[in-house]
């Protein structure tokens, strides 16, 4: 199995540990990181996510991030368009898309006590995509 990694850039020391951990886990379940994609917020990783989707070499992907939460409800509307969007990508593309942005709601500490969920997001597309494969 091959997939890709989209990660966003904003909360960087976050979301880089995030990536990090997903692709050790990634290497651990023997599963090989084809393409790691890197854009500047979680608003962003629908349209790259989307090409790596297209890809033949790309059996699913993993979406990473963390939405901070901040003065005005625009971490609410972030998380809530990139989720969808990346579930709308699933299915369109029948292909196991990983949820592995954290928030919205929290704060910097909470962001960094749920990076190592970012495993999470791996372990979920390698178990839909066994459980899906041939259906």
């Amino acid at each position: 199995m091959k997939i890709g990694i989209v990660v966003s850039e904003f909360n960087y020391d976050i979301t880089m540990s995030m990536l990090e951990r997903a692709q050790a886990h990634a290497e651990f379940l023997d599963v090989g990181v084809e393409k790691v994609v890197k854009v500047p917020g979680v608003y962003d990783i629908p349209l790259a996510t989307k090409k790596l989707l297209n890809r033949e070499d790309i059996d699913a992907v993993v979406a990473l991030g963390a939405v901070i939460e901040g003065e005005t409800d625009h971490d609410d509307i972030v998380i809530q368009h990139a989720a969808r969007k990346l579930t709308d990508l699933s299915l369109e593309f029948n292909k196991p898309v990983g949820l592995g942005i954290s928030g919205p709601g929290m704060n910097r500490l909470q962001a960094e006590e749920r990076i190592e969920r970012a495993k999470s997001a791996v372990e979920a597309v390698v178990k839909l995509h066994k459980a899906t494969d041939g259906l």
